[in-house]
């Protein structure tokens, strides 16, 4: 009996034990809940790792001369097109700065199904922005040539091939490829929707991009905080951790612009070929001379804000396949009275559910939030927004802000509901500022209701009125509607089945080391026929559960199957005593 056929007999009986193990491991479903709320301790190895890195790292350094393009990057503008984006020229930094002149370079895009080969073309916009600060010492910014080209007629689910520049500089971009999504239908979905916040550009950040572009999605949603170009003083240097505990003298809260080129070199190598959809969060707010703000943002990034009607790059939504994602700004008025509340009460009437059956919204802060950061920061806006949500069926929430990570049971009104949206926090991207450990739950760790002060809108602190927590600030344990939270970095990855049921995963950083299990997934599931809508045509057939590979095997699990897999291992028996 030689050793190889006992190795190899052997291996076959364990991989398949080892397969039927693994697929009985039910994926729980929201169905299932409410859970019993889940602490992942804190690993304090994972704080390691987060000073940015330096501006002449291979992956933030200029590469391109001249006129020639950089930093490129697309966004959805309808189902049938596309924002590409990039820069070019040199940004320009200290005392005194002179703009680039916008005119001096074409805004143009070749594109096309066939590598190599491009039959359309089109023109767009071009813009710089400065970052003024009238304050002695400080610098000044002006940016380099910002593009900006709608390409329009599209096909779904279709290859283009295409390049960027400007064609009589001869300063024109390698060839890029992307590939859009399917059109709004209840049978059709982006294959991987990932879901990432609080990035910023330390060694972390590098982890999360990379363990994000490993996960191949077909589109990124950015909930805010990009770049936290502003933990730096205008002449750079070393980035602060605690901007205001380090430069506790500064007359402004300062930005180091570069930072914003930086991100973009580092993030172009994705977000060329896949569309990113941005939302603002409050490090993106870069306060400068005579009261403007957010400039960097605005510049930078096409979003389909006239497509959506709002008109604002603060807030503006699309179709992905049969999902509409609804994108707010916390950082601008939310209140009933406002612009964007009215956009928002508009937009929700016009969603039809037998079309885009999935309604997902984003913003920064999150609402329901169990750690001690930002805990209650933006009630105000939950009272002003909330109800609205819930009444026409919002099935997903997705915030950042604290950095870690928390995925809530379904909940409305701060009560368990089961037709209350699925809350998820991933503000744990990996920037400067750290994880979050600490949960306003525990002993000490409860913050005063003076603390968490918004840097938008005003302070709507309340005390539980009823419940576990009734008439106190902070729950004395982890409270209900938190399912499971953890102090890790990472990102989400959302796959949308069918009309009714979609898979989220939540990836921890530690699996791109080894680690192969995610650290948090479920599905998560629409249940029409009992929370209604006002939406038009709310009440669509349910789709069926969907056959994962566990459901497949536990189904799969009849006296034939066994008689099969018994007459397997005795084959390998067999073999292995020959």
């Amino acid at each position: 009996m030689g050793k190889i056929k006992i190795s190899a007999g052997f291996r076959i009986i364990l991989f398949v034990l080892g397969f039927i193990l693994v697929a009985a491991q039910k994926i729980p479903t929201t169905l299932d809940g409410p859970f019993e709320p889940v602490t992942q301790r804190f690993d304090s190895s994972l704080r390691l790792g987060s000073d940015d890195l330096p501006m002449d790292h291979p992956r933030l350094k200029r590469n391109v001369t001249g006129m020639f393009p950089e930093q490129i990057a697309l966004a959805l503008s309808t189902p049938t097109s596309m924002w590409i984006s990039w820069i070019t020229g040199d940004a320009q930094i200290g005392l005194n700065v002179t703009a680039l002149d916008p005119s001096t370079v074409a805004s143009e895009v070749w594109y096309g199904k066939e590598s190599g080969k491009y039959t359309m073309n089109k023109t767009g916009v071009s813009l710089v922005y400065n970052q003024l600060y009238p304050y002695e010492g400080l610098w000044n910014y002006t940016s380099g040539i910002i593009h900006h080209v709608r390409i329009e007629g599209l096909e779904p689910e279709t290859k283009y091939y295409y390049k960027c520049g400007d064609s009589s500089l001869a300063a024109v971009s390698e060839e890029f490829v992307f590939e859009t999504l399917p059109l709004p239908s209840p049978n059709k979905y982006p294959p991987r929707i990932a879901v990432v916040g609080d990035l910023g550009l330390t060694s972390n950040s590098s982890t999360t991009i990379d363990h994000l572009t490993s996960n191949d999605p077909a589109i990124i949603l950015m909930v805010g905080d990009l770049t936290y170009a502003n933990q730096y003083l205008t002449t750079g240097g070393k980035g602060a951790s605690c901007f205001s505990c380090q430069f506790p003298d500064a007359p402004i809260r300062e930005t180091y612009q570069p930072r914003w080129d930086g991100w973009g070199r580092f993030m172009e190598p994705l977000i060329s070929r896949v569309p990113m959809m941005v939302v603002e969060g409050n490090h993106e707010i870069e306060p400068q001379a005579a009261g403007v703000t957010f400039k960097s943002y605005l510049s930078r990034f096409s979003v389909p804000s006239n497509e959506s009607g709002s008109n604002s790059n603060f807030y503006y939504s699309f179709d992905a396949g049969g999902a509409h994602f609804i994108m707010l700004g916390a950082y601008t008025d939310y209140n009933q009275t406002g612009i964007q509340y009215a956009w928002l009460k508009d937009d929700l009437h016009k969603i039809d559910r037998s079309v885009t059956p999935w309604v997902v919204a984003a913003w920064h802060p999150p609402w329901y939030n169990s750690y001690s950061s930002h805990y209650q920061e933006f009630e105000c806006m939950r009272l002003q927004m909330e109800e609205l949500l819930y009444q026409y069926g919002i099935d997903i929430v997705f915030s950042g802000h604290v950095h870690a990570y928390e995925r809530m049971n379904r909940v409305y009104n701060r009560t368990l509901d089961p037709c209350g949206p699925v809350y998820i926090t991933v503000g744990d991207g990996g920037n400067i500022e750290k994880v979050d450990v600490d949960h306003a739950d525990e002993p000490g760790k409860c913050p005063s209701p003076g603390d968490n002060v918004p840097e938008f809108g005003g302070v709507c602190h309340l005390n539980f009125s009823s419940g576990p927590a009734k008439g106190q600030f902070c729950w004395d344990r982890q409270p209900e509607w938190s399912a499971y939270r953890e102090s890790s970095f990472g990102h989400g990855i959302l796959e949308v089945v069918n009309s009714t049921h979609a898979l989220w995963t939540w990836h921890r950083n530690q699996e791109i080391y080894g680690l192969k299990s995610p650290g948090d997934q479920i599905y998560i599931v629409r249940q029409p026929q009992l929370c209604s809508s006002a939406s038009k045509h709310s009440q669509i057939t349910p789709s069926p559960s969907p056959k994962d590979a566990a459901t497949q095997v536990q189904a799969s699990l009849s006296p034939g199957f066994m008689f099969s897999l018994f007459s397997l291992i005795c084959f390998s028996l067999q073999w292995l005593l020959t």
